[in-house]
């Protein structure tokens, strides 16, 4: 549940420099993975801010999960751009830093913290006349900071993000794919992918209902003793627009 507002931000950046969301996520995953998914959150809390200035624009967001009985855990990622070149009147260039990290529990005590990354790399963004499509491509240098028996590692991540609106404003396809290299419990690389397409009827410009499906690799830990790396996790969701 993240980056969707950068782009949709560019939707209307023409006529507002800040915007700011509110997401409600019932994930299914846990039916779909019973054995795997076990411990998997029922719900995700999303907020995110996006705030663009003269030299080019913030954007953070933070994910609480929850169990029915209170928090699970706790990501987030902050970034910023500074907007160095026009490429021509639809496309620019822009240095890109960004910190990501985050904190879990588990369903039945202790937890522990994600590993820390800092990222840093180039984006071309993009936009079509009237702004109802937009995207970016970055592609960045990731550092993962020592964290317990983890190593710290240098590797590099490419992401695509992307906003669409539809039948007159009334729909907005948007999500992102991250591509990185990371390492497993060994030690040993391996290719991470991560996807969260969203699809949103907008009600009005605050109210929006819709779907995430989360489609990942080598991303979660199953509960379980598995083979499987690749899942398919969608929720039903809800969207308040400040």
């Amino acid at each position: 549940m993240r980056k969707f507002v950068l782009l949709s931000c560019l939707l209307v950046m023409a006529i507002a420099a800040n915007a700011q969301n509110l997401q409600f996520h019932y994930d299914l995953g846990r039916s779909l993975y019973s054995n795997e998914e076990a411990t998997r959150q029922k719900v995700t809390l999303t907020f995110e801010q996006f705030k663009a200035d003269a030299t080019g624009s913030w954007f953070w967001f933070i994910d609480l999960d929850m169990y029915h009985d209170g928090m699970k855990g706790a990501y987030t990622e902050i970034s910023r751009e500074f907007t160095f070149a026009e490429t021509s009147p639809s496309t620019s260039l822009a240095a890109h830093v960004e910190y990501d990290g985050g904190m879990q529990t588990f369903k039945y005590g202790g937890g522990t913290r994600f590993q820390n990354a800092a990222l840093a790399g180039v984006a071309l963004n993009g936009h079509n006349a009237d702004f109802s499509s937009t995207w970016s491509i970055q592609a960045l240098y990731k550092q993962y900071f020592k964290y317990g028996s983890a190593n710290a590692y240098a590797t590099a991540q490419l992401t695509g993000v992307w906003g669409v609106n539809f039948a007159g404003g009334k729909g907005t396809f948007s999500g992102f794919l991250d591509i990185w290299r990371g390492e497993d419990g060994a030690g040993d690389g391996q290719i991470c992918l991560l996807s969260e397409p969203q699809i949103w009827y907008n009600v009005n410009k605050h109210l929006s209902l819709g779907s995430e499906i989360e489609v990942s690799s080598n991303f979660i830990f199953p509960d379980c003793p598995t083979d499987k790396s690749f899942y398919i996790n969608p929720t039903l969701a809800v969207k308040y627009n400040f």
